[in-house]
């Protein structure tokens, strides 16, 4: 059935953006962001992440801090921080109120934390990054000449009740978005908050660090966006960080699964969750500098021409390796289920894998919002011993290759560890994904190792 036959109007196509915390950095970075958004009408939606630097704080606060004297220096730097852009808006008193609140809010939290930190309490406090970021964009915007306005994200964005890592409830997020927010995207630019969200019982949740970009797909994907923008420090993807080697090379266009590998291998510029609501529903996601919006940036689509065997290197550091060995598992059945219950009962979320006869060696990922090396909790580690005997080690990189059909590439392989006869690369994983191969390392020469085989791969 036409709409037009039918006297009705597509709707005009939606694009939703997300800005992170350098992009939000101070007064500059939130105008330059917010030119963005002015320049293209077809973005209705603004997600941003806590100003740079405030998560870290917060989560400090939220750990408890004791010594009155150091929380209120981490409590002066957050009011510091917020007070700086204040000075410069041209109607400050307009949110001022709102700030100082928040801010009292924090005092309050960060006391009672001292005594009694828990997961709860920490989602609670690091969640009012964004929301005092979110009174200073939208008064930006509104002082621009844009007609925006501040909506809380917690009314649309359900979740359980895992803090710190929050799953969310896609059905309902579909189903509040349509009520709560489609209607205002004609009247006004929307600019939320990423990383937060809410339980049923209204209680605040966080999807875990780098839940902004997450926040946005599942926005994007509730109110059928065309395109997801993401809004970051550097001008797309690269063949590896800029920063660990300066040859490293701008992507211009990249697949679904290529992107989705790298950001869950280390690739700080995506969160691992970003892509899985983008792909559900086929939405292009492009990803440049909010600092130079001129210089373009990475498209994330379905389907690229041409994929090359290698696309690029991803380091992710903070790993913590298990090693579980015994005798039982020589030709016997069952040890593994028995390992894998174990770690399931203790919620233990489990990354790599390899193999022997008589050992397993694992990786344990870290998804909550409490940062550093993940642990395996005393209670599993009790419980696993009876079954073998338990060596944890930390202070591990983990190295990953990115590229297509990398199992079927003659020579991929030799080309790799040719590169590395000078390092002692372990647990490694190849043939598993047509899209990896991957290994650990000592985090001393990991950025070593990444030059080296950048080098060699992509130079």
């Amino acid at each position: 059935m036409s709409f037009v036959d039918n006297n009705f109007t597509v709707p005009p196509p939606i694009t939703v953006a997300k800005f992170g915390g350098t992009s939000v950095a101070d007064h500059a970075a939130m105008s330059r962001s917010a030119s963005i958004i002015k320049n293209n009408p077809q973005a209705k939606v603004v997600l941003i992440s806590a100003c740079s630097g405030v998560t870290n704080l917060l989560v400090e606060l939220a750990n408890g801090i004791a010594d009155n004297e150091q929380r209120s220096e981490r409590l002066q730097q957050l009011h510091t921080i917020h007070q700086s852009i204040l000075n410069e808006l041209a109607h400050p008193e307009t949110i001022s109120g709102e700030i100082q609140q928040l801010l009292d809010q924090v005092a309050d939290l960060a006391k009672h934390a001292s005594h009694t930190p828990s997961k709860q309490l920490t989602d609670q406090l690091v969640a009012h990054g964004e929301l005092l970021s979110t009174h200073l964009f939208t008064q930006i915007l509104n002082e621009m000449g844009a007609s925006a306005a501040r909506f809380d994200i917690r009314h649309i964005l359900r979740t359980d009740s895992q803090y710190g890592k929050a799953i969310p409830d896609i059905d309902a997020i579909r189903q509040l978005a349509t009520q709560r927010m489609q209607p205002l995207l004609s009247e006004s630019i929307v600019v939320s908050q990423g990383f937060i969200g809410a339980n049923e019982h209204g209680q605040t949740t966080t999807l875990g660090r780098g839940g902004s970009d997450y926040s946005a797909a599942l926005v994007a994907e509730a109110i059928q966006a065309e395109t997801l923008e993401i809004w970051t420090d550097v001008p797309g993807m690269y063949s590896t960080d800029p920063r660990i080697t300066a040859n490293a090379k701008p992507i211009k266009e990249i697949s679904f699964s290529e992107a989705s590998e790298m950001a869950n291998f280390g690739a700080k510029i995506l969160h691992p969750s970003t892509l899985l609501p983008a792909v559900r529903q086929k939405i292009p996601v492009f990803i440049g500098s909010s600092k130079a919006p001129e210089q373009g940036g990475t498209w994330i689509r379905q389907h690229v021409t041409a994929p090359p065997k290698f696309r690029a290197l991803a380091l992710r550091c903070n790993q913590t390796m298990v090693t579980l060995t015994s005798l039982k598992m020589f030709q016997a059945y069952g040890f593994l289920s028995e390992v894998f219950r174990i770690l399931a009962e203790h919620k233990v979320s489990v990354d790599l894998i390899t193999t022997s006869e008589v050992s397993v060696s694992l990786t344990l990922d870290q998804t909550d919002t409490c940062g550093g090396a993940p642990n395996l909790p005393a209670a599993a580690t009790a419980e696993l011993s009876k079954l073998c005997r338990v060596e944890v080690e930390q202070n591990l990189c983990l190295i990953a290759l990115i590229g297509n059909k990398l199992g079927d590439a003659p020579g991929a392989a030799t080309q790799v560890f040719g590169a590395l006869e000078q390092y002692s690369p372990r647990m490694i994983c190849f043939g598993a994904s047509a899209h990896n191969l991957c290994f650990l390392v000592n985090t001393e020469e990991s950025r070593d190792v990444v030059r080296t085989l950048h080098h060699t791969l992509f130079e």
